[in-house]
C-alpha cells in the first residue's frame, strides 16, 4: 500500500486512473472480528457513482465503495513470464518470482492459439476476427477482438450479433485479462451491457525442450504413434463424441493446405506415421496427432500445432483405468520431441480452472499461466446446446 512519509496509508488514484492497473486497500463493512481492511489488485476498469470497479487477473470484478478506500496507488503492469533480475523484488506490491519461461505477449499468443482452432468461415470487422464453425468449441466461434472494431462498440456488438444469427450461433466475444495488453476494459463494458461469462480458462506457457525430456512415471516403453491424421483410433479416445466433418477441419485433421486468411467484411520410444501427405511450405501450422495404442480404443490421446517457434499442445486424454501411469507425459513428450524437429523451441496450452489433475502435470512439465480468457455470450443468445468445450 501506499504510505506516506508521516506513515498514514494514503489513496494516490482518481478516476482518472481507469484502465490501469492499480493495488487498494479498503474496509470491511461488518467484517469478522480482526478483520478490517481487504485488499485487491487488477486493473480499474470503471470509477463511477462513488465506486470503483477493479478486475482481477482471473476476470472477476470488485466493487468498492469510494468512500471505504484507505490506501491506493497504480502499480506497474503483470509480466507473468519474466524472471526478476538481481534477486527477489524490493518493494511490496511488485509481482512475486516465477520461473524463467519464454518471453511472450498476450496479442502473439492470442494469434498463435487462434491459428489451432481455426473456423471454418471467418470475417473481419476492423481489427476484430468474425469466427464460426457450425458451433464446434467455442474457439472457433466467438470474436477475437484484437484492436478497434472501426466503429463504436454499441454499433460493432449489433454486427456481430446479427452475423452469428445469420448462422443459427449464438454471439460470442473471447477476451483475456491478467497480462499487459489484456482486455479487462473490454470484459466490464461487456458486462455493463449484460453479456454474459460463461466459460474462463487460462493459457500456460513454458519452454519446449523439458517436455520432450519429460519421463512417463510409469513404463519407460510405451508406443507413441505420431500422424497427420485424427483416425478413427484417435477418435475413439477422443471424448467430444459424434465429431463432424466440421470439427475434423477445426482439428485439422490432414494438411492445413485450406488454412487460410479470413476475408474483409463492413524419439525411439515413439514411431511415426505420416499418413496425410506433406504440409506445404508457407501452408500454416501443422499438426501432429499422437496415440498410444490400445483395446477396445486408445489407451491415450493427444494434439499438437506446430507454428513457428510454438508448439500448441490439446486434446490430450487417458483412458481412465490407465491413469496415474505417465502416459499424458509420454503424448507430450513424443509431441515435443517432433515439435522441436520443425524447428519450435516454445510450449502453449490452454486448461480449465477445475481440472486440477492436468493443472498438476503442466506445472511439474514447467509451464505457468500467462493469462486469463473468457467467453462472453450476447445476452439475446441462446446458450449453446452442442460442444461446450472453451
Amino acid at each position: 500500500m501506499e504510505i506516506s512519509a508521516a506513515g498514514r496509508l494514503e489513496v494516490r488514484i482518481t478516476a482518472a486512473d481507469v484502465g490501469k492497473r492499480v493495488s487498494v486497500r479498503s474496509l470491511i463493512e461488518d467484517g469478522p472480528p480482526g478483520e478490517r481492511f481487504t485488499d485487491a489488485v487488477g486493473v480499474l476498469t470503471s470509477w463511477d457513482n462513488g465506486v470503483l470497479r477493479i478486475t482481477r487477473k482471473n476476470g472477476e470484478s470488485v466493487h468498492i465503495a469510494e468512500s471505504a478506500l484507505v490506501a491506493g496507488k497504480v502499480v506497474p503492469a503483470r509480466h507473468p513470464t519474466a524472471a526478476p533480475r538481481g534477486g527477489a523484488p524490493r518493494h511490496e506490491t511488485a509481482a512475486p518470482a516465477r520461473r524463467r519461461g519464454p518471453a511472450a505477449s498476450y496479442e502473439e499468443l492470442a494469434r498463435v492459439s487462434a491459428r489451432a482452432w481455426r473456423p471454418v468461415e471467418s470475417a473481419r470487422l476492423g481489427d476484430w476476427e468474425l469466427r464460426a464453425a457450425a458451433g464446434y468449441t467455442r474457439r472457433a466461434n466467438s470474436v477475437l477482438p484484437l484492436g478497434d472494431p472501426g466503429m463504436p462498440l454499441d454499433e460493432a456488438l449489433t454486427a456481430v450479433c446479427r452475423w452469428y444469427a445469420d448462422r443459427g450461433l449464438p454471439a460470442y466475444l473471447q477476451t483475456a485479462t491478467g497480462a499487459a495488453g489484456t482486455q479487462e476494459q473490454l470484459c466490464a463494458e461487456l458486462e455493463r451491457r449484460g453479456w454474459v461469462r460463461e466459460v474462463t480458462a487460462e493459457l500456460w506457457i513454458g519452454g519446449l525442450a523439458p517436455i520432450a525430456d519429460a519421463e512417463p512415471s510409469g513404463p519407460r516403453d510405451v508406443e507413441v504413434v505420431l500422424s497427420r491424421e485424427a483416425d478413427e483410433a484417435w477418435l475413439a479416445r477422443y471424448r467430444r463424441r459424434g465429431v463432424s466433418e466440421v470439427a475434423l477441419k477445426v482439428l485439422g485433421r490432414g494438411s492445413p493446405r485450406s488454412w487460410g486468411s479470413p476475408r474483409s467484411w463492413g524419439s525411439p520410444r515413439s514411431s511415426e506415421v505420416e499418413s496425410g501427405g506433406e504440409v506445404e511450405s508457407g501452408g500454416g501450422p501443422s499438426v501432429w496427432f499422437a496415440t498410444v495404442p490400445g483395446e477396445p480404443a486408445p489407451a491415450a490421446i493427444g494434439r499438437c500445432v506446430v507454428d513457428g517457434r510454438w508448439a500448441g499442445f490439446a486434446a490430450v486424454e487417458v483412458d481412465p483405468a490407465q491413469r496415474r501411469r505417465g502416459l499424458a507425459t509420454a503424448v507430450m513428450a513424443a509431441l515435443a520431441r517432433r515439435a522441436l524437429d520443425e524447428g519450435a523451441s516454445a510450449a502453449w496450452l490452454q486448461v480449465e480452472d477445475d481440472n486440477a489433475e492436468a493443472r498438476a502435470l503442466y506445472d511439474r512439465m514447467g509451464f505457468a499461466v500467462h493469462h486469463a480468457y473468457h467467453h462472453y455470450r450476447a445476452p439475446d443468445s441462446p446458450a449453446p446446446a452442442g460442444d461446450g468445450s472453451p
